[in-house]
């Protein structure tokens, strides 16, 4: 949620702000409720201001033996007047709230302007795509034939954007999730959690617009409850309305679990294969951080990410989300693109934002500095990584003309000593 006193003070920065990533703020609305709110403030401290002055003179009075019935009678009046001034305030309070918690969050100043992915900007790339001497299979066609993905099996259970993964393609699907979670937590200082599969509305609604989210997640029937899209929502939630210490940041952790997506708005997008399914799973990595460290703590945490990539030797680039390409919440986004050679393209296999301020407010989570002054903490988040693409990539880039397929060397201490999968 952003800053109400920035959106008070500098209502014209804000505006430019979010015309950068193509919304229109309605100044209009926010200037009625603005001044209705004013009304109503000011009419509530001149009633309370009358009331304690009325008050005081009852004291007086009674010092001086004088008959208070008819004061005390305006006292009264006062006060009913004033308690339903409070509730009309506090009302329109829940009106200003929910305004403010359907506009995006403001994208930071060296975030590019664009209106999708094509006017992303590539930051660094890693690795050289290898050149095969044989006709590379995709995923699909190499998972089959390993007896290691079955789609067939999992439509009959599920319907379509589900995988049965079997034998050594199951077992190469957990290595990279303990080999994602040996390696943050053991090397970069995360705290391995584990948490919820579900969570209630509130949740998903301090990381994220709960009415944007609706068409996207898996609701409970009969329960304000969701199935997590990612363990950043239940993870950041830790903070829900704390006040944490600043010797107790950053707070850094990692969490493996499945994520669930309807993927509403991919209506004919990876129908074939593993890319884009309602169930995956994810590593996360999240840190809250106190707020003059948050934008070096994101650095920190997309080389987190891209060590996994590199330590599996898998090409990949690092983008920077334009303007028009971000998540609602967030400032500022990378996201990290594998070398899928089957389809030979570049394909997003982490997302690591900034949100800076946002999501804690949308919380009430904060944090007390060095100087006892209470303020709101920041949020960072990433994929460390997607486990199922992590796979897809594996399969292709690792592909051996015979249909096998090679473990790479980080892995075979997760796989048992095996070095490659074979029919």
């Amino acid at each position: 949620m952003l800053d109400l006193q920035q959106l008070r003070k500098d209502l014209p920065t804000v505006v430019a702000g979010l015309a950068r990533r193509h919304h229109i703020f309605d100044e209009a609305q926010f200037r009625a409720l603005e001044d209705e709110r004013k009304k109503l403030q000011m009419h509530t401290e001149e009633l309370q201001a009358k009331r304690n002055a009325a008050s005081k003179q009852i004291g007086m009075m009674k010092g001086k033996g004088d008959d208070t019935t008819a004061v005390m009678a305006d006292v009264a009046g006062l006060g009913e007047n004033l308690k339903a001034n409070e509730i009309a305030l506090s009302e329109l309070q829940e009106k200003l709230n929910a305004f403010l918690r359907q506009i995006p969050n403001i994208p930071r100043a060296e975030v590019p302007a664009g209106k999708s992915e094509h006017d992303n900007v590539k930051v660094r790339q890693w690795g050289t795509p290898k050149v095969f001497n044989f006709t590379v299979k995709d995923h699909v066609d190499i998972g089959e034939a390993l007896g290691g993905i079955d789609f067939a099996t999992a439509a009959k259970l599920s319907g379509a954007r589900f995988s049965v993964l079997r034998g050594g393609v199951a077992r190469l699907h957990r290595a990279l999730a303990q080999f994602m979670l040996n390696t943050h937590t053991l090397e970069h200082g995360y705290t391995e959690v584990y948490v919820p599969y579900m969570v209630n509305d509130y949740c998903i609604d301090g990381v994220t617009n709960l009415e944007k989210f609706r068409d996207d997640g898996f609701k409970i029937e009969g329960r304000d409850m969701y199935l997590i899209p990612t363990a950043e929502v239940p993870v950041t939630n830790f903070v829900r309305d704390e006040i944490v210490d600043a010797k107790q940041l950053p707070m850094k952790y990692a969490c493996h679990s499945p994520c669930f997506r309807s993927e509403a708005g991919s209506y004919g997008k990876d129908t074939r294969g593993m890319i884009r399914q309602h169930q995956f799973d994810k590593v996360e990595v999240v840190q809250m951080v106190a707020p003059e460290n948050s934008v070096a703590a994101h650095e920190e945490l997309v080389l987190h990410a891209e060590t996994i990539l590199q330590k599996l030797d898998l090409p990949y680039r690092t983008m920077l989300l334009c303007t028009g390409d971000m998540g609602f919440a967030s400032a500022k986004t990378y996201d990290l693109e594998v070398w899928l050679p089957a389809q030979n393209a570049y394909r997003e296999i982490s997302s690591c934002s900034l949100y800076e301020a946002f999501q804690a407010r949308r919380m009430m989570a904060r944090c007390k500095n060095a100087q006892g002054k209470t303020e709101y903490l920041h949020t960072v988040n990433g994929s460390g990584l997607a486990v199922g693409r992590t796979l897809v990539a594996i399969l292709e880039n690792y592909q051996n003309a015979d249909g096998s397929v090679t473990i790479p060397s980080a892995l075979v201490p997760y796989m048992g000593g095996i070095t490659k999968l074979a029919a």
